[in-house]
This record gives C-alpha cells, structure tokens and sequence, in this order.
C-alpha cells in the first residue's frame, strides 16, 4: 500500500471579517507551521485569499480557495478563474455539495471546473457525497459523481484530493462512524481503481467530510484509507482545527 500523506482541509465557507481571518491565519501560522505528518490547506473565503497568501507565505501552511469558475477570463461579473487563483492559491475546491445543491452546480460544470483548476497548475479537493435521502443509493451516487468529475480523463491526476462529505452530515453535527465512512473511503478506492487502475487508485489521496471536531478526528485518521479530512465549522476556531491537524498527524 503506498504510504500517503493525510492532508487537512479547513474550510472557513462565508464566515470571517477581515479581521477575524488575519487573526484566525496568525494563530493557525503560530500553532501548525512545520507540523510533520500532515498537508495543511486553508481556505478562506475570496476576499480574504490574498491576506492569507501573504499571512501563510514562507510556512508549511497552504491556502485554498472555496470555489472556481471554469474560464480563463472573460465577461463573467463577479466570477474568479483558475490563473487569478494561480497568484494567490495552490488548492481549490471543486464540487462541493452546497455548490452543487444550493447554486445549481451541474456536472458538466464541476468537470470543466476540475480541469481548469488542472490547467493552471493547481491542485483541486473534489468532493463527493449522498443526501440523505439517496443513502440506500451510496454506491450508485458516489460512482456517477466520480464519472462526470473525471468525463474525458484517461488518467487520474496526481494533484486530485477526494474529499467524501456525506451532504446530510455537512453542518448538522452529525457525522458518519468512522466504519462507515472507512467504507465509503474504501468503496471510492475501489471505483478509482476500476477507471484509473490500482497503482493510481492507491496513491490518491481520499479526506473524511463532515461534522469533523477534535473528538471524532481520532476515529478517522486511524483507518486505512481516510487521508485527512475536510473541515468546515471546526476550521473557524484555531484551538479546534491545530488539534485535528495535530490529530491527523500523530495518526
């Protein structure tokens, strides 16, 4: 089995002023830098992406953006495309369920979004994951969404994160057990496995989303094929988010 590094994603959505985000990227700096054992990426809302360029410059801490539009430029009013990002990021998260459920995100945008996110040489986290009510329907969901993601792909991309966030434990506070998300993990290793092969499959590095803290952290970084997680409301209060990233790491 490839030894991959778990890395951890904190996803502050629309949350922060200005200067609640410069204080939140100084302590997070303060308690994470240099931490071994674990990728960091942190991913503030737009606005605020240049301030943690600058905050996070020269550390081992990454910034992340919430969100792409799939052109390169052009007469889209209040979008942000991948080579803007390039200046000020390395990551960005694609697909995510609230993009998807509450803007209308269609496949075919989640795919060109990925590969524009590719084509300026970043690295993309694409989230994966069931509502509540398609539970009975995990494997079928999760397939569907890993084919539109990669529509047109013969190969999977080294850079490519997996984040699989249950929608229905999103902000709720109610998480999957680490059993079940193990084996949800393990079933998108598997579907990997079977378009892109083994070798490729194995070395993709697979996060946990949803309703993640300091308490239920050490359930996850213990299984063999959640590596790291995506965090949402965990990631707005440095104490929380250095304890899951240390969490991670120890693991």
């Amino acid at each position: 089995m490839a030894r991959r590094l778990p890395v951890v994603g904190g996803n502050w959505k629309m949350h922060t002023t200005r200067t609640e985000a410069r204080a939140l990227l100084q302590a997070l700096r303060a308690d994470l830098d240099g931490l071994a054992g674990a990728q960091i990426v942190v991913c503030p809302p737009a606005p605020w992406l240049s301030d943690a360029a600058d905050a996070l410059a020269g550390s081992t801490l990454e910034v992340g953006a919430q969100d792409v539009h799939w052109e390169p430029n052009g007469a889209f009013t209040g979008a942000i495309s991948a080579p803007m990002l390039a200046g000020v990021a390395s990551w960005v998260i694609v697909g995510h369920s609230e993009r998807r459920h509450l803007f209308g995100e269609t496949a075919e945008e989640t795919n060109a979004k990925l590969r524009a996110i590719l084509a300026a040489g970043l690295r993309p986290i694409l989230a994966v994951g069931e509502r509540q009510e398609e539970s009975d329907r995990t494997a079928d969901i999760l397939r569907r969404q890993l084919d539109e993601g990669f529509l047109g792909f013969d190969r999977l991309p080294a850079d490519v994160v997996i984040a699989y966030e249950p929608v229905w434990a999103i902000g709720t506070g109610l998480a999957a057990t680490p059993d079940d998300a193990q084996t949800r993990c393990a079933l998108i290793r598997s579907m990997l496995a079977q378009r892109f092969g083994a070798a490729a499959a194995d070395n993709c590095r697979i996060q946990y989303g949803g309703s993640v803290n300091p308490q239920n952290i050490g359930g996850y970084a213990k299984q063999p094929d959640i590596d790291g997680a995506l965090v949402g409301g965990a990631s707005l209060d440095a104490a929380a988010f250095t304890a899951i990233c240390r969490a991670v790491a120890a693991a």
